[in-house]
């Protein structure tokens, strides 16, 4: 029998709504929006002074709960996707670093092979954070695997991944950069910029060949000035672009994280957390790929060399409550920007991102200090505090 969800706001499509009721089909959907007056005679789970959202989706994650994609294990997989419905994801792109050319395409073989099998958040693509970067912007990233973006072995990783890659963040500046924009987004893959000393007529080229995304907006990136706007300059100005942007309070001043705001508005930012193993773990040692990190303060950083950060330890609900607390966004607002943006930005809004009728009912359960309080996946709770 199907039931219905009561709560005092809902965070719907185009529009949220005060009271009601959200109907959840037999079949684990979305039904129709009941507004307060229209009290259904079916079963009621009330959520009294709650509020109701779309479940959060990453699109940039590294791992989570001592586990990395890197680690290339099937139920390491299994133990982050459970994770994240701590977290309010329901949808997440396994997201790699810079490896060898076959580290990557065995990685890709294992995601695809489980990915069906996976009991938490629902795979949505694989992410391939290099290894076409520059050395000046390594952030995080092992040098010795840089190289030029090649169309040939992304076909080879995407073959072993039965298509699920999704996206894959370049270095514009990399000698066949615009050829190699122009191929792969030509396949429906979202080709991203990122890791980059790239000038800005060298980011707006791959823009023109059909870039969409920008990866972790600010940082790995050459900066704005006034004479050379930069990848920076080029993330805030190009039209009909999308911008990650990581929201813990360590990778973006908030006043900088206002400015983007205020240049792209809420439609064309996607908060990622860019998590790495450590997160939901205590301080202490983790690896990211071959590299050691140090998890203390709040941030994730290289142990070696100039102690880059390294990823974070974010969580996606914190990333949405941080920005409602630091007055810069509306509740609304900041759900879009992990729900219905990054669906669109890779293009699984007809399924995720959004409460509307026969999507599947992944959403989550707030208070109104923004803090999670249930996560359900196909109508189903999977998390409670």
């Amino acid at each position: 029998m199907m039931k219905y969800i009561h709560a005092a706001k809902f965070f719907l499509k185009n529009t949220t709504e005060n009271g009601g009721y959200l109907e959840i089909t037999n079949d684990g959907n979305f039904g129709q929006y009941l507004p307060e007056s229209h009290r259904p005679t079916s079963e009621i789970l009330d959520y009294q002074d709650q509020w109701i959202a779309p479940g959060l989706i990453d699109t940039h994650i590294h791992g989570i709960a001592g586990h990395d994609v890197m680690d290339n294990d099937s139920e390491g997989l299994n133990e982050m996707s459970e994770a994240l419905l701590r977290c309010g994801v329901t949808s997440w792109m396994p997201t790699t670093i810079t490896g060898s050319k076959q580290q990557l395409q065995d990685i890709c073989a294992t995601i695809a092979a489980s990915q069906e099998q996976l009991t938490g958040a629902k795979v949505a693509g694989i992410n391939f954070e290099g290894p076409f970067f520059t050395p000046e912007h390594k952030g995080a990233q092992n040098p010795k695997y840089f190289m030029d973006p090649d169309p040939e072995i992304f076909y080879d990783w995407q073959d072993a991944a039965q298509g699920l890659l999704r996206q894959i963040t370049i270095a514009p500046e990399r000698h066949g950069a615009v050829e190699f924009t122009e191929a792969i987004s030509k396949t429906g893959v979202v080709v991203a910029l990122g890791h980059s000393s790239a000038t800005f007529e060298q980011a707006k080229a791959c823009v023109e060949a059909g870039a969409t995304t920008f990866t972790h907006t600010y940082n790995g990136m050459s900066g704005l000035s006034h004479r050379e706007p930069g990848m920076v300059g080029a993330a805030m100005s190009l039209s009909e672009v999308n911008d990650e942007l990581i929201c813990d309070g360590h990778h973006v001043y908030p006043n900088a994280v206002k400015i983007l705001l205020n240049q792209k508005g809420s439609e064309h930012i996607i908060l990622v957390t860019d998590c790495m193993s450590a997160g939901l773990m205590p301080d202490g040692n983790y690896m990211l790929g071959e590299l050691p990190v140090v998890v203390a303060d709040g941030t994730a950083r290289l142990q070696d060399g100039d102690h880059n950060l390294a990823g974070s330890i974010l969580k996606l609900n914190d990333a949405i409550k941080n920005l409602v607390d630091w007055n810069l966004v509306t509740p609304q607002d900041a759900i879009e920007m992990a729900t219905d943006t990054p669906a669109r930005s890779i293009g699984i809004d007809d399924k995720a991102g959004a409460i509307l009728p026969e999507h599947p009912a992944d959403f989550i359960v707030l208070n109104p200090k923004m803090e999670l309080q249930a996560t359900y996946l196909n109508g189903q709770q999977r998390y409670h505090i």
